[in-house]
């Protein structure tokens, strides 16, 4: 009868404990895609992804009722340069359009998606939009989505050794 109580009290601690642990921390990342949709293959599309470390808190002001100062924020200092482009084909030709460029794409994504599961990134959501033909004077159009993945953030253990003061020499 004792051993069945000890052995439930373990179980009840360690219970607890594994409950009691801090939530996960998740990264995000964001690749979005831009496929163009102009009429006779003008246009551009690709594929885009940063790994750029920026803090959106830098460029952000906050308004309020005694303080509606506009946010100064110089764009030069907002705009990064290091990021990914990958070459996507363009949905129309000069014939209408191509559905061999739309495998392609579909292809290259499919590539993209497959190496970010194998780098430890989940697909959480995927969100789409449209800026379409408008009629005889308006020759833009774009289709573009974005992939949100999300990813547990790696434990930095020198952190967490140097948060713990009796391990501290």
């Amino acid at each position: 009868m004792k051993r069945k109580f000890v052995t439930a009290t373990i179980l009840l601690l360690l219970t607890l404990c594994i409950q009691a642990q801090d939530r996960p921390v998740y990264e995000v990342k964001i690749i979005t895609s831009i496929e163009s949709i102009i009429p006779s293959g003008l246009g551009r599309s690709r594929l885009i992804s940063s790994d750029s470390d920026i803090d959106y808190r830098e460029f952000t002001s906050i308004q309020t009722e005694e303080n509606g100062d506009r946010n100064k924020s110089d764009r030069k200092e907002i705009r990064i340069k290091d990021y990914e482009e990958t070459k996507l084909l363009n949905f129309f030709n000069a014939g209408g359009i191509r559905f061999q460029n739309i495998a392609s794409n579909d292809a290259l994504l499919t590539s993209k998606i497959n190496q970010m599961y194998k780098d430890g990134w989940e697909l959480t959501f995927v969100n789409t939009g449209v800026e379409s033909y408008g009629g005889a004077d308006d020759s833009n159009g774009i289709f573009v989505t974005r992939y949100l993945f999300k990813r547990l953030k790696p434990v930095n253990s020198e952190a967490v050794l140097d948060s713990i003061p009796e391990l501290k020499q």
